[in-house]
């Protein structure tokens, strides 16, 4: 299928590594002038050489670091919120009101805020994409790390109400709605899971009792390319009947 991506111009925030990375990686392969942002010089620099793209670093915590990102980005035709933060150790018990304003700014605000500096040129343009990477935490939360699934149900919140905001314009907004993905942190997390609770050593052995395995309907966690392909055909004309949507990645996710 021809995603009609050649010449268009994206940024993926967050995206010196893990999903961020390979969600630059399968644009750039279907002809995406990729930006990759990230925090990391070295990193991001890294990941911009390796799909011929260019890097820009800030913090999108602050609103003078996000202006500062949106301005060395310059206009682009897709922009992918990506850059977001996660601790599966947390609970109730862990987090004050500081932590959760906390995780509001990154997980949300940031996004906002590139929206704020980057939707107006698409609309002038009449054309553009904008997607939310989002959790299922946001729909389906559980008593771990509320806060992280608080944030969450905002962003796909947020993704709708800017769709609704940009009905006529020839711009969309989706968000992504995803299970488990192994990323190199969350591969690491869970060895370690593994071997606390005397699963194995080695990821062959622990994989085979993990959450995310025995509590999908696909059996398994999910591969970032998996991911990347999804938000690569919403990033397309292709998907130019597709707005205001949440779609659910996770395998078929369910409570046991």
């Amino acid at each position: 299928m021809d995603l009609q991506l050649a010449g268009k111009r994206a940024l993926v925030t967050g995206a010196s590594g893990g999903l961020g990375a390979e969600i630059a990686a399968v644009l750039a392969a279907e002809g995406v002038r990729v930006v990759v942002h990230g925090r990391d010089q070295a990193r991001t620099e890294q990941t911009a050489r390796k799909v011929g793209g260019e890097a820009v670093i800030g913090d999108l915590t602050t609103d003078a670091g996000a202006e500062a990102v949106a301005s060395r980005t310059g206009e682009v035709d897709i922009l992918v919120n990506n850059a977001g933060f996660y601790d599966p150790a947390t609970g109730w018990a862990d987090t004050d009101a500081d932590a959760w304003a906390e995780m509001y700014n990154i997980n949300v605000l940031s996004s906002v805020r590139l929206i704020r500096h980057l939707v107006p040129g698409m609309r002038a343009k009449g054309w553009g994409r904008v997607i939310q990477v989002g959790s299922v935490t946001g729909e389906t939360p559980s008593a771990a790390q509320p806060h992280y699934a608080a944030s969450n149900a905002a962003r796909l919140s947020l993704a709708r109400s800017l769709a609704r905001e940009l009905k006529h314009t020839g711009v969309t907004s989706n968000a992504i709605a995803a299970g488990a993905i192994l990323v190199p942190t969350t591969r690491e997390y869970l060895l370690e899971l593994g071997r606390t609770n005397g699963w194995g050593e080695t990821w062959e052995e622990v994989e085979h009792h993990l959450p995310t395995r025995t509590g999908t309907d696909v059996g398994r966690i999910g591969d970032p390319r998996e991911y990347a392909d999804l938000i690569t055909f919403l990033a397309s004309p292709v998907s130019d009947y597709i707005t205001g949507a949440t779609i659910r990645m996770d395998g078929g996710r369910y409570d046991r």
